[in-house]
Parts: C-alpha cells; sequence; structure tokens
C-alpha cells in the first residue's frame, strides 16, 4: 500500500524521488527486453537464399529472376556446343517449371528435359 513500483516504502521516508526510481529501473527492463527480442528475431530470420517457389508463365518471366535458368540439383545442360553452367540451382522453384507432376497453373519450361529450365548464357 505504501509502495511505488519498484520502490519501497522507506525511501518515501529517506527522501527520495519516487516518481523517478520507478521509470529508471523500468526503463533499463524495457531495454533489455528489447535487445533480448532482437537477438531472438535476428536468428530466426529467413535467409536471403530462401526463395519462394513460383511457377511462370513463360522464359521470359523466368530469366527476369534467373537471368541464365533456374535447374535442380546435379543437372547439365544438354547441347552440341558450349553447356550453360551458370544457371541457379534451387530444385524446388525448377520443380513448379519443369511440368512434370503439374500442379494448376504451372507450365513446362524445361523442354529438352535436361533438369535446366530456360537455359541461356
Amino acid at each position: 500500500m505504501g509502495y511505488h513500483f519498484f520502490a519501497p516504502r522507506r525511501f518515501a521516508n529517506e527522501g527520495f524521488d519516487l516518481g523517478v526510481y520507478p521509470n529508471v529501473r523500468l526503463k533499463k527492463i524495457l531495454i533489455a527486453s528489447l535487445a533480448g527480442t532482437a537477438v531472438i528475431l535476428s536468428s530466426t530470420a529467413v535467409p536471403a537464399s530462401a526463395v519462394v517457389a513460383k511457377s511462370y508463365k513463360n522464359c521470359t518471366e523466368l530469366n527476369k529472376v534467373y537471368p541464365h535458368g533456374v535447374g535442380k540439383t546435379g543437372a547439365r545442360d544438354k547441347t552440341t556446343g558450349k553447356p550453360v553452367t551458370t544457371f541457379r540451382v534451387n530444385s524446388t522453384v525448377y520443380s513448379y517449371n519443369d511440368g512434370a507432376a503439374r500442379r494448376p497453373g504451372e507450365y513446362d519450361l524445361d523442354r529438352d528435359n535436361d533438369g535446366i529450365a530456360c537455359e541461356k548464357r
């Protein structure tokens, strides 16, 4: 009954300003909890390399995001000339654009079935 926030009653009798003491402690607690929250959120952040898998309508759209195409792990370009090796390896994105086991709205962008969709130099 004779307490203000964290200040014991004895402080009121010793001339301490009860309006300042609790606010300082409250600020320290608030700063500590915000810092702890920031550490937790930064450790659970999604890495930049995580890409949401999307099905593209055509190679022009896909090449805007993946300039040299996208392929599954272990894919090799089938060509008589110099093969494309600079494509992005992402099996999830490839699976949404290869045409196999189609989901509604997906397109077959790997027409030569070499494991790389929309490959280009």
